[in-house]
């Protein structure tokens, strides 16, 4: 599984946003389908709210990769 790091610029970025700019989904409408298609955890339970908020700390995995979200 790969693990990437993601700094975080502000409080928090929305989960729809956070896959689109870590390179796992193509756009965030593609990013929007794989939440509603259960294909997205957050800290390892199934996220569905598309514009969650992830802050420092937590982890998201999705499609055999894992994104560490770290303070900047």
């Amino acid at each position: 599984m790969d693990t990437m790091e993601f700094k975080l610029r502000g409080e928090h970025v929305a989960l729809c946003d956070l896959l689109k700019l870590t390179g796992i989904a193509g756009s965030g409408g593609q990013g929007k389908l794989m939440i509603a298609n259960g294909e997205v955890t957050v800290d390892g339970r199934p996220e569905s709210r598309k514009t969650a908020k992830i802050r420092a700390n937590q982890t998201v995995q999705c499609l055999g990769q894992t994104v560490r979200v770290v303070a900047d």
